[in-house]
């Protein structure tokens, strides 16, 4: 047996009811209406603008900007000579000249500059970002030189 089987009389009796209630206040209102309207309509226009404002002092009071905190892991060396990790360069199979970008990159240089530098064309050194991101596996430079610091390749 199901809910509305069960109470079927209930409900239909509540759905009379709650008609009936609705049909009498409908009447009570137009008459008000009628009778007092610019007091309703002044009513109304005041309920109105007081929820307006509600809302927007709601609004206004919520925060724009939300502030996040990071804690990121700095690790230092505790020797002050660096020693460059062999088996990740292996590992990553950097060649020298990637690995001499990569240092560059590090010492804050921009493309154009590590290319005169290294008396080769910027596209070469293009070339080379690229592939030492691909290598690496991240897609900007800070992601490049934060993990050459963390692998060991670059002081």
């Amino acid at each position: 047996m199901t809910f509305l089987s069960r109470y079927k009389q209930t409900i239909l009796y509540g759905i009379a009811l709650a008609a009936i209630i609705f049909i009498i206040r409908w009447f009570e209102i137009r008459y008000v209406l009628a009778d007092d309207q610019m007091d309703t309509y002044i009513g109304i226009i005041a309920l109105l603008f007081t929820g307006l404002g509600i809302w927007i002092a709601a609004k206004l009071r919520r925060p724009k900007v939300e502030t996040v905190i990071i804690e990121k892991e700095v690790r230092l060396s505790p020797s002050t000579e660096f020693v460059l990790n062999e088996a990740e360069l292996k590992r990553l199979n950097l060649s020298k000249r990637e690995l001499e970008v990569l240092q560059l990159m590090a010492e804050g240089l921009s493309n154009q500059e590590i290319a005169d530098k290294l008396f080769v064309s910027l596209n070469t050194i293009k070339t080379h970002s690229a592939q030492l991101f691909g290598k690496m596996d991240v897609r900007r430079r800070t992601q490049a030189v934060e993990t050459g610091k963390r692998l060991g390749l670059i002081p």
